[in-house]
């Protein structure tokens, strides 16, 4: 990542010092750096096991029932239709390519209301994910997508986690190996600095000003009460601004028999993060007031690694944990009879995959 240049620096540009600040704000909070550097180690472990288990595509074999795993070019409607609808919001399918009309048919015909939630039925870490308020919103959000999305009903609960579940194929129980909570882009007023303002306060909030900008254009000079807060990014994503933390402390026994009596009921599912919103921890414990935002299967990560309080050895240590975990589930199911990816077919699903993610992050 190249140094921003502080050429003439005047009290008139202040882009380069907080281009300066926002490097090293970068720099010496290993959550930013960039992914192929954080998992460097990673790649000698699933080299190793690459060699083990004669492919590269292994986790093709760790959820049996999704496509390659869960790894790379799964559908998300696909994942929901093996989750019991009553742990997750109304979803429905929009194919590229189909008329806004038809769209609005659809919309009427299972009774969406708005807000409501846009995004890629086959995603990236967060990427092209909207709240939709209205129907010129919805309009401008269908034209500019050349991919297949999602539409789905805001979930009402204002609390959101992430809990990484683990079971081996033999095993009648799974396990809760992490929970990560999730910070909302939230600013809060002061009665006379306009939200912009606010964003700057925040390195971590200031790093998504440009995409804020583009969103919300002039709204971010509204200045907010004293005390009055706005979430800017209802959904909580760490490329979009979310904080991280670590709440695996909340692991219990009643916790745990809540997720494997709904992760039982979704076949050869085995390895994964679910993304869940709840409203209160107390309720999340006997099964009550919460849905799953996504399922997430190979590719998860731990993401309770981000909590700021972690070092980058803490990070590691977990994530190959993490792949062990997802390796030997692989090499199980393999032996049931569930094949591994052929070299030939993951290549495929790779440079397809490479496709999808250049079209969302053009979005």
């Amino acid at each position: 990542m190249p140094l921003p240049s502080l050429t003439q620096p005047t009290t008139d540009d202040p882009q380069p010092t907080t281009n300066l600040k926002l490097f090293l704000h970068k720099l010496l909070h290993w959550e930013y750096w960039p992914m192929h550097v954080v998992y460097i180690p990673i790649y000698f472990q699933w080299a190793y096991y690459a060699l083990k288990a004669r492919t590269i595509f292994f986790f093709n074999a760790s959820n049996p029932s999704i496509k390659n795993g869960g790894f790379i070019m799964e559908s998300k409607k696909e994942i929901y239709n093996l989750i019991p609808k009553i742990y997750y919001p109304k979803t429905e399918l929009i194919k590229e390519n189909t008329s806004f009309e038809l769209v609005l048919d659809r919309f009427n015909e299972y009774q969406f209301n708005y807000p409501i939630i846009a995004k890629p039925d086959i995603g990236l870490r967060g990427s092209a994910v909207k709240k939709i308020h209205n129907e010129a919103e919805l309009k401008a959000y269908h034209d500019k997508v050349n991919f297949d999305y999602l539409l789905q009903d805001l979930i009402p609960y204002s609390n959101e986690i992430g809990i990484f579940y683990v079971r081996f194929p033999h095993e009648k129980k799974g396990r809760i190996t992490g929970i990560v909570g999730k910070e909302f882009l939230i600013v809060t007023g002061d009665g006379k600095s306009t939200i912009e303002t606010l964003i700057k306060k925040d390195p971590r909030h200031e790093l998504q000003l440009k995409v804020l900008q583009k969103e919300y254009g002039a709204d971010l000079q509204t200045v907010l009460a004293d005390g009055e807060q706005r979430n800017l990014v209802p959904y909580g994503n760490h490329i979009r601004g979310a904080k991280f933390l670590d709440f695996s402390h909340w692991i219990s026994p009643k916790l745990t028999d809540v997720i494997n009596e709904m992760c039982l009921q979704i076949p050869e599912f085995y390895f994964g993060r679910l993304d869940l919103m709840y409203s209160t921890l107390d309720e999340l414990e006997q099964g009550k007031n919460f849905a799953v935002v996504e399922l997430n299967g190979a590719a998860s990560e731990p993401t309770h690694i981000y909590d700021p309080k972690h070092s980058i050895f803490f990070a590691w240590k977990e994530l190959t944990r993490h792949i062990r975990y997802m390796f030997e589930i692989s090499v199980a199911n393999n032996r049931k009879g569930f094949p591994y990816l052929s070299r030939k077919a993951g290549m495929k699903e790779y440079h397809m995959h490479l496709e999808q993610s250049n079209k969302i992050l053009n979005f």
